[in-house]
């Protein structure tokens, strides 16, 4: 059930008790029955309770609070957000089987459907055109399957994940490491509200929390938590994503992991998963596959995966160079090389298969799909 507008004061009070954590505040309410109980509780009470430092029971006792609760409400409201507290019945089940899951959520845009399946998708922010297209392809494959997606709207993969997913209208959440009421990175903002309007955002993080750096770890084991499995793109050996799929690991979800070019250092992560007992996947389907979900054969095998399901029509020359350029950046040079072709009929065939949306030209004069 959802609860009243005081008790949500109260709830939001107790949390933003300096010094106060979530297993202690879930200790509290164990041991009292809620917040309006706790706060109505004597030093002596409040101190005996585990995790509850003496300190901390005398900012209780005098409700010493790192910001005002109502102010902070308000703040909440004025963002179109809203506060879901532990007991709330839109609280993600999952996420409440995770060690120390908050007790408090800021949520923007639509509620969490109980009954999808998530999947996380994360990687690195400086990834390559290979790992952006992979994510996004994958983010759409789930989404056309009716799997929702899961990242943390950060440059490089997480964003790749959550366009993909909205592309192919899919549910997406994203898990931020700010308060509510900002967006971050600045860039992302018309993707924050795309997200608000179709999915969701949510934050463990009073408004006006800044992108600190502690920030990112803690919101990541909340991006593991909602979803059944995490992806991992792209990621160098020490990278945030590697922490993710640990804490997966830990809360019992499974661990996928994308394979990349030996030659690159941002496949170092992924390929290091893969020799620890991650599962190897290329798409879509092998994830729901490892998931026993029994999805097969959908357009993530088909040659030209389109939001309509048809194929544009090729020339035999242009699709002898689609099926030349892969997700990997290829020289003109090579494309000619390999086609036999003249360098004026590639060239020309190269700028109509980009009109056509279905290969991009990267600096050097390399295409990639």
């Amino acid at each position: 059930m959802k609860i009243s507008a005081d008790e949500t004061v109260a709830w939001l009070g107790l949390y933003l008790v300096p010094g106060l954590g979530n297993s202690a505040f879930r200790r509290l309410l164990e041991k009292f029955g809620g917040p309006e109980a706790v706060f109505r509780a004597g030093f002596s009470e409040l101190v005996t309770v585990a995790g509850v430092r003496e300190e901390t029971a005398r900012k209780i006792v005098k409700k010493q609070f790192s910001s005002d609760p109502e102010k902070e409400i308000r703040k909440v409201e004025e963002c179109n957000a809203r506060i879901v507290t532990f007991r709330d019945s839109r609280y993600p089940p999952l996420l409440k089987e995770i060690h120390s899951p908050p007790v408090i959520l800021y949520v923007k845009g639509k509620d969490i459907p109980k009954s999808r399946i998530f999947i996380a998708i994360v990687g690195s922010r400086n990834a390559t055109h290979y790992g952006l297209k992979t994510a996004e392809n994958i983010a759409f494959g789930l989404a056309a399957r009716g799997i929702g997606v899961v990242s943390g709207m950060a440059k490089g993969i997480d964003s790749a994940a959550h366009k993909g997913c909205l592309r192919g209208k899919g549910f997406t959440v994203t898990v931020i490491g700010t308060g509510i009421d900002l967006v971050y990175p600045p860039e992302n903002r018309k993707l924050s509200e795309e997200i608000s309007a179709k999915g969701t955002m949510v934050s463990e993080f009073p408004t006006g929390s800044p992108p600190e750096p502690k920030n990112f770890p803690i919101r990541n084991r909340l991006i593991s938590g909602l979803s059944r499995g995490v992806v991992v793109v792209e990621a160098t050996k020490k990278s945030g994503s590697l922490i993710t799929a640990s804490m997966a690991l830990e809360q019992g979800r499974d661990v996928f992991a994308v394979p990349g070019s030996v030659d690159s250092f941002k496949s170092r992560g992924p390929h290091l998963l893969i020799k620890q007992g991650a599962s190897l996947v290329e798409n879509a389907d092998d994830i729901l596959e490892e998931l026993g979900l029994g999805y097969r054969n959908f357009q993530q095998n088909h040659l030209f995966p389109q939001e309509g399901g048809q194929e544009p029509e090729l020339s035999d020359t242009e699709r002898k160079l689609f099926e030349i350029v892969g997700d990997y950046p290829v020289h003109i040079d090579e494309i000619v090389r390999r086609s036999e072709l003249d360098t004026s009929e590639v060239s020309s065939a190269l700028m109509s298969l980009e009109l056509k949306g279905l290969i991009r030209q990267l600096m050097g004069k390399r295409f990639a799909r």
